[in-house]
């Protein structure tokens, strides 16, 4: 008999329902000891643990309202010491004892810094969303900071939202796997290991939808496309371990999420079991006011708390008027002490009763080689090439490039939005990347043409272009400083900001191929740019290493595998454009007259009354799902071990893929499914699988997709969460618009 390998917990050898065994008697411990803590508090007591504040800086202020009880966490302390010091007060001299939870804004990195999410997303590789979040965990725990404010997933469809920078794109199953992959990276193997951070998925829920792409702005999303569209990520989330979440800034149909008694207790409490606490978003109960939903703050206190919000992040309503609203009969104790019973067990399961102070000497896991090696990958992997007319990679004969643009060496912008920690010091960009790594076999000439991307001074973009008629390949990088992207940093306009699309054109007329780099937190409206260009890379702000990353890939060291996570507009106009949107009742055909063709003087017409732009056409200019390699695949003899099932059935499709290209590479590929018929409209194709698969040059391999039917499940015309027999078709491909269709027949 073959010996199993000891399992943090239990042994492989022992049964499963031993191991939940434990797990139960170690919960019912944890029970009991908050059940004895709560006896013995005050409600003042219970309302402090409900209070999170931003640190105050100073650090006498802060112990004397520990020391009464009155935090039970604290937001942006980064000092091992002072974080120590904070925590000898409470756990040493208030009365109950009870250790404060740190907590930060680690998004993609902490001191290392990982492509921002939308980048993570491009790789289509969970195992980069859950490095990166170790790595992170690791980073900032040794801090003192045991909470993060991440995953976001959101799903967002409208580029013009600042924040789309922060998820993984508009798509529900993509967003859940990569979700759940960053929610185990960021908690490990056990939230009382000393390296985990407790995850924090956000914004709950649908702020990805906000009107016009503004922040904060109001969303309307009926509850079947709310359950179908934008909790699942939430809920793989829950499914994943998730030990707290966050309510969103926006309300939806008029309800304010943090004052929303629906999403917070009937879905995540009473549906999906959720045991851990929810934070409001930074002052979100406060400005209920604002949104008009609430009178005052102590009106905004009573429905937030009723509503199942345990904690309050910064705005002080619950500490200034529970007490109160309690007396009145507005709100029962038992709601209070609920709260705190859900605070207490995340304290508890991250072992800060036990633990509570932090190792100041871990300082040297900052930036450790490992951590900047997984950096690296996760950049590499994450380029998206859009374009490539054979010029990359590059060749031997290229003997000199010219780097231009004003992201080619901005070690700050390359980081992205989100990174409050990262040093600018540690980041490696491009042009210093090139010069160290393959300036002794090409001449590198830089001019950057624009101090940064904004930049409308045109003064040197003669000088780029000089040097770019010099060089055989001119590398352009372009794109977005990192402060464009993020939070409150939404636009109208998606166009290269400045004067970058005039420093483009004064390239491509030198006549020289221009291998364009765009580094930017969203996807931008750059067709134009595109087609002057030889080749495109898209990168979403690669982060600390993103340089060595994009230099391998220009020589061919490396070969790009990324996919886009969000389709691309041709422009603003089209927005929202994403591929798995419901069909009208008058799709496009194709032979539809577009504006150019339309005669002057034409007589009045519905030009063949079907839904289409008659200025940007029919296609977005990248489809979800799209990224070239420097080698070709070909899919083939595909098949369905079954073309019909039941409900309990696995579908299986197989199918042969290969390389047919000179270089070996790596494919994402694609399963896409649509439901033909239902009882409400269904999308025109959903993605239900990926795998990312690596051939050498002609070979080729024969592989399947596993889906159980279940997973063609939608809630229904009766709010049901059901398989609805009837026709289906899938797709196996390498994005969203290609493939072979094939047809599938679900029964009763």
């Amino acid at each position: 008999m073959r010996i199993g390998k000891i399992l943090p917990g239990c042994l492989l050898l022992l049964s499963l329902s031993s191991c939940s065994t434990m797990q139960e008697n170690k919960d019912k411990v944890i029970e009991n000891k908050i059940e004895t803590l709560l006896s013995k508090m005050t409600l003042e007591e219970k309302i402090g643990q409900m209070n999170q504040i931003s640190s105050l800086g100073n650090i006498e202020e802060m112990s004397v309202a520990i020391k009464k009880g009155e935090i039970g966490s604290i937001l942006n302390e980064i000092d091992p010491v002072r974080v120590n010091a904070l925590q000898r007060v409470a756990v040493e001299e208030s009365r109950m004892g009870i250790p404060l939870l740190i907590a930060r804004d680690v998004i993609h990195g902490f001191k290392t810094i990982f492509p921002i999410p939308l980048g993570q997303a491009a790789t289509f590789n969970p195992a980069v969303a859950e490095e990166g979040a170790r790595v992170a965990a690791i980073e900032a725990s040794a801090v003192g900071i045991r909470w993060t404010f991440a995953p976001m997933i959101d799903i967002a469809r409208d580029p013009r939202w600042g924040r789309i920078a922060e998820g993984c794109g508009e798509d529900t199953y993509l967003t859940a796997v990569m979700g759940a992959a960053m929610v185990k990276g960021f908690q490990g193997d056990s939230l009382n290991d000393p390296t985990a951070i407790a995850a924090c998925p956000k914004h709950f829920v649908g702020y990805g939808a906000a009107e016009g792409g503004r922040d904060y702005n109001s969303t309307f999303i009926p509850e079947r496309r709310l359950r179908n569209v934008y909790l699942p990520p939430f809920e793989a989330a829950a499914k994943a371990g998730a030990a707290t979440y966050m309510t969103s800034f926006n309300d939806n149909d008029g309800v304010p999420s943090s004052g929303n008694e629906f999403i917070l207790k009937q879905v995540l409490r009473k549906e999906w079991g959720f045991d851990g606490f929810v934070v409001s978003d930074w002052a979100s109960i406060k400005e209920m006011i604002p949104h008009g939903f609430a009178a005052d703050e102590k009106d905004a206190a009573m429905k937030a708390v009723n509503a199942g919000v345990d904690m309050e992040m910064v705005s002080y309503t619950y500490m200034t008027h529970l007490k109160d609203l309690i007396k009145e009969g507005k709100v029962k104790e038992d709601v209070v002490n609920e709260a705190v019973r859900n605070i207490l067990r995340i304290k508890f399961r991250l072992g800060l009763f036990e633990n509570p102070y932090v190792d100041e000497k871990r300082q040297s896991v900052m930036y450790a080689p490992e951590h900047l090696a997984a950096a690296k990958r996760a950049a590499a992997e994450s380029a998206i090439l859009l374009k490539n007319n054979g010029i990359l990679p590059l060749k031997e004969t290229v003997k000199t490039v010219a780097v231009v643009g004003p992201m080619a060496d901005a070690p700050y912008e390359q980081m992205g939005t989100w990174v409050f920690d990262g040093d600018k010091a540690y980041t490696q960009t491009p042009l210093k990347a090139i010069q160290a790594q393959y300036g002794d076999k090409v001449n590198v000439i830089y001019e950057a043409g624009l101090d940064f991307s904004r930049d409308k001074n045109t003064t040197g973009i003669a000088r780029a272009a000089a040097a770019a008629a010099r060089a055989d390949v001119v590398l352009a990088f372009v794109g977005e400083e990192s402060i464009l992207s993020g939070e409150a940093h939404c636009l109208a306009d998606l166009n290269l900001q400045g004067a970058q699309s005039d420093l483009l054109a004064a390239l491509a007329k030198t006549g020289k191929p221009v291998v364009t780099v765009v580094m930017a937190g969203r996807p931008l409206t750059i067709e134009k740019e595109v087609n002057q260009s030889a080749a495109v890379f898209y990168y979403f702000h690669p982060g600390t290493m993103g340089g060595p990353a994009i230099a391998d890939l220009l020589f061919g060291k490396e070969v790009p595998s990324g996919k886009t996570p969000v389709t691309f507009p041709k422009m603003v106009g089209q927005i929202p454009v994403y591929y798995s949107h419901n069909n009208s009742g008058r799709p496009a055909t194709r032979n539809e007259i577009l504006l150019n063709d339309i005669p002057v003087e034409a007589g009045q017409t519905s030009l063949g009354c079907t839904s289409f732009y008659m200025d940007a056409g029919f296609d977005p200019l990248f489809p979800f799902g799209y990224g070239l390699s420097y080698t070709t695949f070909s899919y083939s003899n595909i098949k369905l071990a079954s073309g019909t099932l039941k409900k309990d059935d696995v579908l299986k499709v197989t199918f042969d893929l290969e390389n047919t290209g000179k270089y070996k590479g790596t494919e994402v590929v694609q399963l896409y499914v649509q439901d033909k018929v239902g009882s409400v409209t269904r999308p025109v194709k959903e993605l239900k699988g990926f795998m990312r698969v690596t051939l050498q040059p002609g070979e080729k391999k024969s592989l399947s997709f596993e889906l159980p039917v279940s997973e063609l499940a939608f809630w229904n015309i009766d709010m049901k969460h059901v398989v609805e027999p009837g026709d289906f078709a899938l797709w196996v491909a390498g994005d969203s618009q290609s493939g072979q269709e094939i047809a599938f027949k679900v029964g009763e």
